[in-house]
C-alpha cells in the first residue's frame, strides 16, 4: 500500500545562497534542511575545483575538511556532525546520533546514512544517484547512495525498509542529479542485469544499436514499489556528465574526479506533528 500522499509542488529546484546547492521543493516545504551540493563554492583546486568531498583521488585532506565546514554552515550543523560513510555499492546502513566521531564514520562501509538527530546524514556521488528520504512525522531521515550496482542489489528499498524498522511512517523522497539516460551507455549484459532488478522495465533505451539505462526512472519505480506515492517523490534534475561546470563525473573525468555531497538534517521539522 502506498504511503499517505505528501503534497507535491511543481516548483523548480531551489538554488540556495552560499555554496552552490540544489534543493528539493518537497523537502524544503516540509521543513527539512538539506542539499544536493554541486562542485561550486569550495576551496579545492585543479581537477577537484572546488567543493570536493573525497580524500582518495588526490585532493588535499585539509581542503576536504574546509569544504565540510562550508556545507556544515549552510546546513546549520557543526562540522563534526556531517556524517558520510565509506561507500561500497552495497545495501548496508549506518545510523548516527551525533555522538560518533566523524572520521570513524568515514571508515564504516555503508551506502545509507540514517539519523533522527539534528545532524547531517550524507553520501557522496560523481554519477551515482543521490536519494534523500525523510519522515515528516518522526524526523527520521536517510541519505542513500544508489549507483547501478546498488540499485540492482536493492539499496533503495533497503533504505525505506530500514527507516520503517526504526519507526518512520509518512515518507517523502527526492532524487538528485546523476548521470542521465543520454550519458549512461552500458553493455547489453549490464543492461539486462539492471532491467531484471527494476519494477519498471521501461528504463531501457536502445539507440543506434547501443544500450542506455534511465536510473532516475528505476529509482522512482523502486521507491513507489516500496510504498511511496508518486506525489511523495520529487526530482532535482541535472546530468553529472554533461554539466561540467556544476558537477563532478567519474565517467567523464576518470580517477581524478571529485565527489559531490548530498545531505539531510534529521529531527522533526517545526510545525510538524510531534515537534
Amino acid at each position: 500500500m502506498a504511503e499517505e500522499s505528501a503534497t507535491q509542488t511543481a516548483e523548480a529546484p531551489i538554488v540556495a545562497e552560499g555554496p552552490s546547492v540544489l534543493e528539493s521543493p518537497l523537502l524544503r516545504n516540509s521543513g527539512f534542511s538539506h542539499g544536493f551540493f554541486t562542485r561550486k563554492g569550495g576551496v579545492s583546486t585543479g581537477p577537484f575545483e572546488s567543493l570536493n568531498f573525497t580524500r582518495t583521488t588526490g585532493d588535499q585532506p585539509t581542503n576536504v575538511d574546509r569544504n565540510i565546514a562550508i556545507v556544515a554552515d549552510s546546513l546549520g550543523v557543526p562540522r563534526e556532525h556531517i556524517y558520510f560513510p565509506l561507500q561500497t555499492h552495497g545495501t548496508v546502513s549506518v545510523v548516527v546520533d551525533g555522538s560518533e566521531n566523524r572520521a570513524d564514520i568515514e571508515a564504516v562501509e555503508a551506502d545509507i546514512t540514517i539519523t533522527r538527530a539534528h545532524v547531517a546524514a550524507a553520501i557522496r556521488t560523481a554519477d551515482c544517484v543521490p536519494v534523500l528520504v525523510a519522515c515528516v512525522e518522526t524526523g527520521w531521515v536517510a541519505a542513500c547512495h544508489a549507483g547501478w550496482k546498488g540499485c540492482v542489489r536493492g539499496v533503495v528499498p533497503e533504505t525505506i525498509a530500514r527507516l520503517r524498522t526504526l519507526g518512520a511512517t509518512r515518507l517523502i523522497a527526492s532524487i538528485g542529479p546523476h548521470i542521465s539516460v543520454d550519458s549512461f551507455e552500458v553493455s547489453p549484459e549490464t543492461a539486462q542485469e539492471i532491467i531484471s532488478a527494476s519494477p519498471d522495465p521501461d528504463i531501457f533505451v536502445l539507440r543506434d544499436g547501443r544500450s542506455y539505462i534511465d536510473l532516475r526512472k528505476m529509482v522512482r519505480a523502486q521507491l513507489q514499489a516500496a510504498g511511496l506515492a508518486p506525489e511523495a517523490i520529487d526530482d532535482v534534475f541535472g546530468c553529472t556528465v554533461l554539466d561540467r561546470e556544476l558537477f563532478y563525473s567519474f565517467r567523464r573525468d576518470g580517477d581524478r574526479s571529485g565527489r559531490m555531497l548530498s545531505a539531510i538534517v534529521g529531527g522533526v521539522p517545526q510545525g510538524a506533528p510531534g515537534a
